[in-house]
């Protein structure tokens, strides 16, 4: 295995991780920068009012998209198995 697929499959992971992880961070930041500016507008600082519809997005965003990540990381794993004999050597 030589340096450079090491770090060819690390990026590769590090991208998929990536790509994975967006559609959650994205919905958690816009929901969390909404209702921020709710509590700043109306002057109600429960730390606990963003907890509830942030679960909710994400667990929205999860059920959208979880059957494509569930499919990348298949699609993933399936090039890392058919790649894993040429990596040994």
């Amino acid at each position: 295995m030589t340096d450079t697929a090491v770090l060819d499959l690390g990026r590769q992971a590090l991208l998929i991780s990536a790509k994975l992880a967006l559609p959650i961070l994205a919905v958690a930041l816009v929901i969390g920068t909404i209702i921020s500016l709710l509590q700043a507008v109306t002057q109600v600082q429960e730390m606990t009012l963003t907890f509830v519809p942030k679960v909710l997005a994400i667990a929205t965003v999860l059920m959208l998209s979880g059957g494509w990540m569930l499919n990348q990381l298949v699609e993933f794993t399936r090039r890392l198995y058919e790649t894993a004999p040429s990596l040994l050597r």
